[in-house]
Protein backbone atom coordinates (compact mmCIF):
# COMPACT_ATOMS: atom_id res chain seq x y z
CA UNK A 1 0.00 0.00 0.00
CA UNK A 2 2.81 2.38 0.90
CA UNK A 3 4.63 1.50 -2.34
CA UNK A 4 1.50 2.17 -4.39
CA UNK A 5 0.98 5.51 -2.65
CA UNK A 6 4.63 6.47 -3.23
CA UNK A 7 4.43 5.53 -6.93
CA UNK A 8 1.19 7.47 -7.40
CA UNK A 9 2.68 10.50 -5.68
CA UNK A 10 5.83 10.30 -7.83
CA UNK A 11 3.84 10.08 -11.08
CA UNK A 12 1.59 12.96 -9.99
CA UNK A 13 4.55 15.20 -9.16
CA UNK A 14 6.20 14.27 -12.48
CA UNK A 15 3.08 15.29 -14.38
CA UNK A 16 2.83 18.55 -12.44
CA UNK A 17 6.47 19.36 -13.22
CA UNK A 18 6.21 18.47 -16.92
CA UNK A 19 5.30 20.67 -19.86
CA UNK A 20 1.81 19.85 -21.10
CA UNK A 21 0.33 20.06 -24.60
CA UNK A 22 -3.35 19.51 -25.29
CA UNK A 23 -4.29 18.76 -28.90
CA UNK A 24 -7.50 19.65 -30.72
CA UNK A 25 -8.56 15.96 -30.70
CA UNK A 26 -8.33 15.85 -26.91
CA UNK A 27 -5.01 13.98 -26.65
CA UNK A 28 -2.62 15.20 -23.94
CA UNK A 29 1.17 14.93 -24.30
CA UNK A 30 3.47 15.64 -21.35
CA UNK A 31 7.23 15.96 -21.27
CA UNK A 32 9.71 18.71 -22.13
CA UNK A 33 9.02 21.09 -25.02
CA UNK A 34 12.03 21.21 -27.33
CA UNK A 35 10.99 23.49 -30.18
CA UNK A 36 8.33 24.74 -32.51
CA UNK A 37 10.07 24.93 -35.89
CA UNK A 38 8.01 25.83 -38.93
CA UNK A 39 4.70 23.97 -38.78
CA UNK A 40 5.83 21.30 -36.28
CA UNK A 41 6.08 21.15 -32.48
CA UNK A 42 8.53 18.74 -30.85
CA UNK A 43 8.17 17.61 -27.23
CA UNK A 44 10.40 15.05 -25.52
CA UNK A 45 8.33 12.54 -23.61
CA UNK A 46 9.86 10.39 -20.86
CA UNK A 47 8.05 7.33 -22.19
CA UNK A 48 7.95 7.89 -25.96
CA UNK A 49 11.05 9.99 -26.58
CA UNK A 50 10.82 12.91 -29.07
CA UNK A 51 7.25 13.37 -30.33
CA UNK A 52 6.46 15.67 -33.27
CA UNK A 53 3.00 17.02 -33.98
CA UNK A 54 1.44 19.66 -36.25
CA UNK A 55 1.40 23.11 -34.64
CA UNK A 56 -2.07 23.62 -36.10
CA UNK A 57 -3.28 20.70 -33.93
CA UNK A 58 -2.17 22.39 -30.68
CA UNK A 59 -5.09 23.64 -28.58
CA UNK A 60 -3.22 24.69 -25.43
CA UNK A 61 0.27 24.66 -23.88
CA UNK A 62 1.48 24.90 -20.31
CA UNK A 63 5.23 24.90 -19.61
CA UNK A 64 6.96 24.32 -16.29
CA UNK A 65 10.26 25.68 -17.65
CA UNK A 66 11.02 28.98 -19.35
CA UNK A 67 11.15 28.88 -23.15
CA UNK A 68 12.18 31.31 -25.86
CA UNK A 69 9.25 32.46 -28.00
CA UNK A 70 9.58 34.38 -31.28
CA UNK A 71 6.51 36.57 -31.62
CA UNK A 72 4.91 38.06 -34.74
CA UNK A 73 7.03 41.04 -35.70
CA UNK A 74 10.31 39.35 -34.76
CA UNK A 75 10.56 40.02 -31.01
CA UNK A 76 11.93 37.11 -28.95
CA UNK A 77 11.01 36.80 -25.26
CA UNK A 78 11.67 34.17 -22.60
CA UNK A 79 9.21 32.93 -20.00
CA UNK A 80 6.79 30.23 -18.92
CA UNK A 81 3.94 29.47 -21.30
CA UNK A 82 0.20 29.23 -20.78
CA UNK A 83 -2.83 29.63 -23.01
CA UNK A 84 -6.01 31.65 -22.79
CA UNK A 85 -8.59 30.83 -25.47
CA UNK A 86 -6.64 30.90 -28.75
CA UNK A 87 -3.75 33.03 -27.46
CA UNK A 88 -0.35 31.99 -26.12
CA UNK A 89 0.73 33.90 -23.01
CA UNK A 90 4.40 34.24 -22.00
CA UNK A 91 5.09 35.22 -18.39
CA UNK A 92 8.29 37.28 -18.38
CA UNK A 93 9.63 39.32 -15.43
CA UNK A 94 7.34 42.28 -14.80
CA UNK A 95 4.78 41.58 -17.54
CA UNK A 96 2.96 39.06 -19.68
CA UNK A 97 3.21 39.04 -23.47
CA UNK A 98 0.67 37.27 -25.65
CA UNK A 99 -0.09 36.51 -29.28
CA UNK A 100 -2.48 34.24 -31.21
CA UNK A 101 -1.22 30.66 -31.14
CA UNK A 102 -1.49 30.40 -34.92
CA UNK A 103 0.85 33.40 -35.39
CA UNK A 104 3.70 32.22 -33.13
CA UNK A 105 6.82 31.98 -35.26
CA UNK A 106 8.99 29.75 -33.08
CA UNK A 107 9.39 28.21 -29.62
CA UNK A 108 12.79 26.98 -28.43
CA UNK A 109 14.38 25.56 -25.31
CA UNK A 110 17.83 26.79 -24.20
CA UNK A 111 19.76 24.34 -26.39
CA UNK A 112 17.70 25.09 -29.51
CA UNK A 113 17.99 28.85 -28.92
CA UNK A 114 21.76 28.54 -28.60
CA UNK A 115 21.91 26.59 -31.87
CA UNK A 116 19.65 29.17 -33.56
CA UNK A 117 21.81 32.10 -32.43
CA UNK A 118 24.93 30.28 -33.53
CA UNK A 119 23.48 29.99 -37.02
CA UNK A 120 22.46 33.65 -37.03
CA UNK A 121 25.88 35.03 -36.06
CA UNK A 122 28.50 32.31 -36.55
CA UNK A 123 32.23 32.88 -36.34
CA UNK A 124 34.31 32.33 -39.46
CA UNK A 125 35.58 28.98 -38.16
CA UNK A 126 32.19 27.84 -36.79
CA UNK A 127 29.71 25.40 -38.37
CA UNK A 128 32.19 23.56 -40.57
CA UNK A 129 31.56 19.87 -41.05
CA UNK A 130 32.95 17.39 -43.51
CA UNK A 131 35.02 14.29 -44.04
CA UNK A 132 38.32 12.84 -45.18
CA UNK A 133 38.34 9.60 -47.21
CA UNK A 134 41.30 7.32 -47.72
CA UNK A 135 41.64 4.11 -49.69
CA UNK A 136 44.69 1.98 -50.48
CA UNK A 137 45.08 -1.03 -52.77
CA UNK A 138 48.30 -3.08 -52.99
CA UNK A 139 49.42 -6.06 -55.03
CA UNK A 140 52.61 -8.01 -54.40
CA UNK A 141 54.06 -10.92 -56.38
CA UNK A 142 54.80 -11.16 -60.09
CA UNK A 143 53.38 -7.64 -60.39
CA UNK A 144 53.76 -4.86 -57.81
CA UNK A 145 51.02 -2.19 -57.81
CA UNK A 146 50.16 0.60 -55.37
CA UNK A 147 47.02 2.72 -55.66
CA UNK A 148 46.09 5.51 -53.25
CA UNK A 149 42.80 7.43 -53.29
CA UNK A 150 42.01 10.37 -51.03
CA UNK A 151 39.14 12.84 -50.79
CA UNK A 152 38.37 15.84 -48.62
CA UNK A 153 35.04 17.65 -48.41
CA UNK A 154 34.01 20.44 -46.03
CA UNK A 155 30.93 22.67 -45.89
CA UNK A 156 29.80 25.58 -43.73
CA UNK A 157 26.04 26.22 -43.84
CA UNK A 158 24.21 29.09 -42.15
CA UNK A 159 20.64 30.31 -42.56
CA UNK A 160 21.81 32.76 -45.23
CA UNK A 161 24.50 30.93 -47.19
CA UNK A 162 26.62 27.85 -47.72
CA UNK A 163 30.34 27.55 -48.50
CA UNK A 164 31.83 24.25 -49.61
CA UNK A 165 35.29 23.07 -50.65
CA UNK A 166 36.36 19.71 -52.06
CA UNK A 167 39.43 17.81 -53.16
CA UNK A 168 39.96 14.26 -54.40
CA UNK A 169 42.75 12.39 -56.12
CA UNK A 170 43.91 8.99 -57.28
CA UNK A 171 47.51 7.96 -57.84
CA UNK A 172 48.74 4.53 -58.85
CA UNK A 173 52.00 2.91 -59.91
CA UNK A 174 52.85 -0.53 -61.27
CA UNK A 175 56.14 -2.40 -61.43
CA UNK A 176 56.55 -5.23 -63.91
CA UNK A 177 59.92 -6.77 -64.90
CA UNK A 178 61.68 -4.18 -62.70
CA UNK A 179 60.12 -1.33 -64.67
CA UNK A 180 57.97 1.09 -62.67
CA UNK A 181 55.43 3.37 -64.34
CA UNK A 182 52.51 5.59 -63.32
CA UNK A 183 49.21 3.98 -64.21
CA UNK A 184 46.81 6.50 -62.65
CA UNK A 185 47.10 10.19 -61.82
CA UNK A 186 44.15 12.54 -61.41
CA UNK A 187 43.45 15.46 -59.08
CA UNK A 188 40.15 17.37 -58.75
CA UNK A 189 39.31 20.25 -56.43
CA UNK A 190 37.40 23.48 -56.05
CA UNK A 191 35.03 25.60 -54.03
CA UNK A 192 31.46 26.87 -54.25
CA UNK A 193 29.43 29.58 -52.53
CA UNK A 194 25.60 29.68 -52.39
CA UNK A 195 23.65 32.70 -51.14
CA UNK A 196 19.99 32.18 -50.24
CA UNK A 197 17.26 34.60 -51.30
CA UNK A 198 14.11 33.53 -49.51
CA UNK A 199 13.56 29.93 -48.48
CA UNK A 200 13.91 28.34 -51.92
CA UNK A 201 16.01 30.40 -54.35
CA UNK A 202 19.76 30.97 -54.26
CA UNK A 203 22.61 32.44 -56.31
CA UNK A 204 25.99 30.75 -56.54
CA UNK A 205 29.61 31.19 -57.58
CA UNK A 206 32.04 28.34 -58.23
CA UNK A 207 35.68 27.66 -59.09
CA UNK A 208 36.99 24.23 -60.13
CA UNK A 209 40.45 22.85 -60.91
CA UNK A 210 41.28 19.53 -62.55
CA UNK A 211 44.39 17.62 -63.61
CA UNK A 212 43.96 14.30 -65.40
CA UNK A 213 46.75 12.35 -67.05
CA UNK A 214 44.08 9.92 -68.32
CA UNK A 215 42.85 12.75 -70.56
CA UNK A 216 46.33 14.24 -71.20
CA UNK A 217 45.01 17.27 -69.28
CA UNK A 218 47.57 19.37 -67.44
CA UNK A 219 45.07 21.81 -65.90
CA UNK A 220 41.45 22.78 -66.42
CA UNK A 221 40.46 26.03 -64.66
CA UNK A 222 36.74 26.87 -64.42
CA UNK A 223 35.06 29.90 -62.85
CA UNK A 224 31.33 30.64 -63.08
CA UNK A 225 28.12 31.81 -61.53
CA UNK A 226 24.45 30.89 -61.64
CA UNK A 227 21.12 30.54 -59.84
CA UNK A 228 19.29 27.61 -58.30
CA UNK A 229 16.26 26.30 -56.46
CA UNK A 230 15.94 24.16 -53.32
CA UNK A 231 13.48 21.68 -54.83
CA UNK A 232 13.27 19.40 -51.76
CA UNK A 233 14.07 20.40 -48.18
CA UNK A 234 13.21 17.60 -45.75
CA UNK A 235 15.01 15.93 -42.89
CA UNK A 236 17.01 13.17 -44.51
CA UNK A 237 16.29 14.26 -48.09
CA UNK A 238 17.45 17.40 -49.94
CA UNK A 239 17.57 18.15 -53.66
CA UNK A 240 18.94 21.32 -55.29
CA UNK A 241 18.82 22.14 -59.00
CA UNK A 242 20.70 25.04 -60.63
CA UNK A 243 22.18 26.38 -63.81
CA UNK A 244 24.48 29.15 -64.98
CA UNK A 245 27.43 30.17 -67.15
CA UNK A 246 31.19 29.78 -66.77
CA UNK A 247 34.57 30.39 -68.34
CA UNK A 248 36.95 27.43 -68.76
CA UNK A 249 40.62 27.40 -69.69
CA UNK A 250 42.19 24.04 -70.61
CA UNK A 251 45.94 23.41 -70.85
CA UNK A 252 46.94 20.00 -72.24
CA UNK A 253 50.29 18.24 -71.84
CA UNK A 254 50.91 18.48 -75.61
CA UNK A 255 50.72 22.34 -75.38
CA UNK A 256 47.17 22.48 -76.77
CA UNK A 257 45.15 25.36 -75.25
CA UNK A 258 41.37 26.00 -75.10
CA UNK A 259 39.49 29.06 -73.85
CA UNK A 260 35.78 28.29 -73.59
CA UNK A 261 32.49 29.92 -72.69
CA UNK A 262 30.09 27.35 -71.27
CA UNK A 263 26.50 27.02 -70.06
CA UNK A 264 26.03 24.52 -67.26
CA UNK A 265 23.21 22.91 -65.31
CA UNK A 266 22.93 20.15 -62.74
CA UNK A 267 21.70 18.91 -59.39
CA UNK A 268 22.93 17.81 -55.96
CA UNK A 269 21.06 15.28 -53.82
CA UNK A 270 21.48 13.91 -50.30
CA UNK A 271 19.30 11.09 -49.00
CA UNK A 272 19.43 9.20 -45.71
CA UNK A 273 18.63 5.54 -46.42
CA UNK A 274 18.44 4.63 -42.72
CA UNK A 275 19.93 5.65 -39.39
CA UNK A 276 23.49 4.77 -40.39
CA UNK A 277 23.67 4.85 -44.21
CA UNK A 278 23.30 7.85 -46.52
CA UNK A 279 23.56 8.47 -50.25
CA UNK A 280 24.88 11.53 -52.11
CA UNK A 281 24.70 12.32 -55.81
CA UNK A 282 25.91 15.24 -57.93
CA UNK A 283 25.53 15.81 -61.69
CA UNK A 284 26.65 18.72 -63.87
CA UNK A 285 26.69 19.14 -67.64
CA UNK A 286 28.84 21.81 -69.30
CA UNK A 287 27.82 22.82 -72.84
CA UNK A 288 30.46 24.53 -74.96
CA UNK A 289 29.12 27.85 -76.25
CA UNK A 290 32.32 28.62 -78.17
CA UNK A 291 32.04 25.42 -80.19
CA UNK A 292 28.46 24.17 -79.99
CA UNK A 293 27.98 20.42 -80.04
CA UNK A 294 30.86 19.80 -77.66
CA UNK A 295 30.24 19.19 -73.99
CA UNK A 296 31.53 17.52 -70.83
CA UNK A 297 29.76 15.85 -67.91
CA UNK A 298 30.75 15.48 -64.24
CA UNK A 299 28.88 12.82 -62.29
CA UNK A 300 29.54 11.70 -58.71
CA UNK A 301 27.81 9.10 -56.56
CA UNK A 302 28.68 8.08 -53.04
CA UNK A 303 27.36 5.99 -50.16
CA UNK A 304 28.64 5.93 -46.59
CA UNK A 305 27.75 3.78 -43.60
CA UNK A 306 28.54 5.22 -40.18
CA UNK A 307 30.44 2.87 -37.86
CA UNK A 308 31.13 5.46 -35.17
CA UNK A 309 30.19 9.12 -34.96
CA UNK A 310 33.55 10.05 -36.50
CA UNK A 311 34.22 6.90 -38.53
CA UNK A 312 32.49 5.42 -41.56
CA UNK A 313 32.98 3.17 -44.57
CA UNK A 314 32.38 4.69 -48.01
CA UNK A 315 32.00 3.63 -51.62
CA UNK A 316 32.43 6.43 -54.15
CA UNK A 317 32.18 6.61 -57.95
CA UNK A 318 33.40 9.69 -59.83
CA UNK A 319 32.88 9.86 -63.59
CA UNK A 320 34.18 12.43 -66.09
CA UNK A 321 33.03 12.42 -69.72
CA UNK A 322 34.27 14.74 -72.47
CA UNK A 323 32.88 14.71 -76.00
CA UNK A 324 36.13 15.85 -77.63
CA UNK A 325 39.09 14.27 -75.79
CA UNK A 326 42.73 14.78 -76.72
CA UNK A 327 43.89 12.70 -79.67
CA UNK A 328 44.32 9.05 -78.77
CA UNK A 329 42.40 9.37 -75.47
CA UNK A 330 39.04 7.90 -74.50
CA UNK A 331 35.99 10.05 -73.77
CA UNK A 332 35.16 8.55 -70.38
CA UNK A 333 37.10 8.16 -67.10
CA UNK A 334 35.52 6.44 -64.10
CA UNK A 335 37.16 6.34 -60.67
CA UNK A 336 35.75 3.97 -58.05
CA UNK A 337 37.13 3.94 -54.52
CA UNK A 338 36.24 2.48 -51.14
CA UNK A 339 37.76 2.82 -47.71
CA UNK A 340 37.53 4.60 -44.38
CA UNK A 341 35.84 7.96 -43.89
CA UNK A 342 36.87 10.21 -41.01
CA UNK A 343 34.19 12.81 -40.24
CA UNK A 344 34.42 16.07 -38.32
CA UNK A 345 32.05 18.82 -37.21
CA UNK A 346 32.65 22.18 -35.56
Amino acid sequence: MIRLFTLTLFVSLSLLAADRVVLTNGDIVTGTIVKKDGAKLTIKSDLMGPVTMPWSAVKSITSDSELFVELPGGDTVKGKLATAADRLEIAIPGETRSAPIAQIIAVRDDAEQHAFERLEHPGLLDLWNGYFDIGLALARGNARTDTLTTAFNAARATRADKTSVYFNQIYGTARVNNLTSTIASAVRGGWRYDRNFGSRFFLNAMNDYEHDRFQNLDLRFVVGTGAGYHAVKHDGFTLDVDGGADYARENYLDSLRHNLAEANFGDTLAYRLNGSTSLTQAFRMFNNLSDTGQYRVNSDLGMVTVVRKWLGWHVTASDRYISNPAEGRQRNDLLISTGFRLSFAR
